[in-house]
């Protein structure tokens, strides 16, 4: 059997909406695919049914291959808590939790968002050798969803993204 741990990544962005736009775009389609591990051009499957134990599936299509996100929603709390499952499963069968935390501000909101990574260890590793893995990981992780957090802000105070020009 595998060897895992977990690391833990929190992340706060502000937005200048009120908190039911940013819930919503964590679970409605028509803004799912334009923002989460996918952009509007390259998605080819977006879904989503935010009820507990309902499910959400994105597929993106980039350079000739297809990418798919898929998930559990375990806490539905509009629009302040939203806790789901995410894995990749042409990547891996390990799947992490997400938990959004939305508070509303005097101005806009400020989410809160937490992943916990489950980390893959290869036979034999140091307990620095763990410590160094989960620091790639949460940093590679980070910096995946500091750009699609850069969309979201875009997308959820302006109605759209001007993606950059690759």
């Amino acid at each position: 059997m595998t060897k895992t741990s977990i690391t833990t990544l929190n992340m706060k962005r502000k937005f200048d909406v009120p908190a039911e736009k940013v819930f919503n775009a964590w679970t409605k389609v028509e803004m799912l695919k334009k923002w989460m591990f996918t952009m509007e051009h390259t998605n080819k499957v977006a879904k989503s049914d935010p009820r507990v134990g309902g499910t959400w599936e994105i597929v993106d299509h980039r350079g000739g291959k297809d990418y798919r996100a898929i998930g559990e929603y375990k806490v539905v709390e509009p629009p302040t808590k939203l806790v789901f499952t995410f894995k990749m499963p042409q990547f891996s069968d390990l799947e992490d939790d997400i938990t959004v935390e939305i508070q509303s501000l005097e101005l806009g909101c400020e989410m809160n968002f937490t992943q916990e990574i489950n980390v893959t260890h290869e036979e034999g590793w140091t307990i620095k050798d763990i410590e160094k893995a989960h620091e790639a990981w949460k940093k590679e992780t980070e910096q995946g969803w500091h750009y699609m957090f850069l969309g979201l802000k875009e997308l959820v105070e302006t109605g759209k993204i001007t993606y950059p020009s690759f």
